[in-house]
């Protein structure tokens, strides 16, 4: 796969693991998606690495679908990471600015950077991300950019992002083993912001909300900036596991009673309406009804929302963000999600698709497959600011997976 050329995105989720291949077009913003796949996840558990062969078998079969589909071997991807051991947290950096004249240059900027970095790291632990907010110059505050600018004090304060050391590890090592290069790990919601939120979204104020199938991600965005990120441990897996418990039912029938018939809002649903569960293959010979399966999903989908506000009232931004919430992930597919959404967090809600990219695929365009597309689209930005390929996100990527990376690629 030309490095040039070409960008791949692997979303490891718990559900499946999905791959996308995208194409830089000359003179184009836009990403052309070439090849899309996604295939049963086996051996990831709710973001983490549960059984490393399993994993790799299910990374592999899915490198295999989007390889036979473009003709092009997929060498290199930007990695998404996800996970309940996720940490995000406030930090601050001062520095005196070297030159003489106190003139700012991006020497200075990196070192500031570099100062927020050492913060009191839990045990264990590795920084995957440090986002700069905002700068401080002389206590002149809220610089964006402070390069060029004269004076002799900068600050910056930035948002830190921190992974568990042995998940990491673990992730690269399965990635690494199915011959891929990883550019950069990537915080997953991250991902799906750059595909599905636009710049005026993250000015004014907003959260994402990424419904995977075990975890739920969330990102708040402040005047361009991330504000806050958090891993919960329900999805819309959960809601599959209230079906089947409510109607007394394996979880395959939940599941496919869910695709059917599911709707986040009871009120719509008359109260006369049946499934009869012998229309599903494998079904039993029972009828249940339906608002009583959307009073199961209402409830599920209500505590996660309730756990995402929690957040919210934690940094104090509950029902203060001008832009709302975006909804995406594979659990933001059911009809009523976002009228559910409206009434929980008293906010604008919408479900958020991949923008941006042009493609023939029509499964590119799903709430699913917003992540992995985000991640190709990071790939490109990488590549534009000048980090490129050959040189992967060394800002980014974790101490111990360079250190391991060469290790790997001789053993492999």
């Amino acid at each position: 796969m030309a490095r040039e050329t070409f960008l791949a995105g692997l979303d490891l989720g718990s559900t499946a693991v999905r791959v996308v291949v995208g194409q830089r077009q000359p003179n184009d913003a836009a990403l052309h998606i070439v090849g899309a796949a996604e295939h049963p996840s086996d051996g990831i558990s709710k973001g983490v690495v549960a059984s490393i062969e399993d994993a790799v078998s299910s990374i592999s079969q899915t490198l295999e679908k989007v390889e036979r589909m473009t003709g092009i071997p997929v060498e290199h991807a930007t990695v998404g990471i996800s996970g309940t051991h996720i940490l995000s947290q406030d930090s601050h950096g001062v520095i005196a600015v070297a030159r003489p004249d106190g003139e700012v240059k991006e020497e200075d900027v990196e070192r500031a950077i570099e100062a927020a970095q050492a913060v009191a790291t839990p045990p264990n632990y590795e920084i995957l991300h440090v986002i700069p907010r905002s700068f401080t110059l002389d206590n002149q505050r809220g610089i964006k950019d402070p390069v060029g600018m004269s004076g002799t004090r900068l600050e910056v304060d930035a948002q830190i992002i921190q992974g568990l050391s042995a998940q990491l590890k673990n992730l690269t090592k399965c990635v690494y083993r199915t011959s891929v290069d990883i550019d950069e790990l990537v915080l997953g919601v991250l991902g799906a912001a750059e595909a599905c939120l636009t710049k005026r979204q993250r000015e004014l104020g907003v959260t994402l909300v990424n419904i995977g199938g075990a975890t739920t991600s969330m990102v708040v965005f402040e005047e361009g900036d991330v504000l806050h990120a958090k891993v919960l441990p329900v999805g819309a897996g959960h809601v599959t596991n209230d079906i089947a418990i409510g109607l007394r039912t394996s979880i395959e029938l939940a599941e496919k009673v869910k695709l059917e018939y599911g709707t986040a809002l009871a009120t719509d649903v008359g109260k006369r309406e049946e499934i009869n569960l012998e229309e599903f293959e494998g079904g039993e010979s029972a009828v249940v009804s339906r608002q009583h399966v959307a009073e199961i999903i209402e409830a599920r989908l209500e505590e996660i929302f309730s756990m995402v506000d929690k957040e919210l009232k934690a940094i104090d931004r509950s029902a203060l963000l001008p832009a709302g919430i975006v909804l995406t992930g594979g659990g933001a597919k059911l009809p009523g999600v976002v009228d559910l959404g409206k009434k929980v967090f008293r906010l604008p809600a919408s479900v958020g698709f991949p923008t941006n990219v042009t493609s023939a695929i029509d499964r590119v365009n799903d709430p699913s497959f917003t992540t992995a597309v985000g991640l190709a689209l990071w790939g490109g930005q990488a590549e534009q600011k000048g980090g490129g390929f050959n040189v992967p996100g060394l800002a980014t990527v974790p101490e111990m997976t360079k250190k391991i990376r060469g290790w790997f690629k001789n053993f492999f």
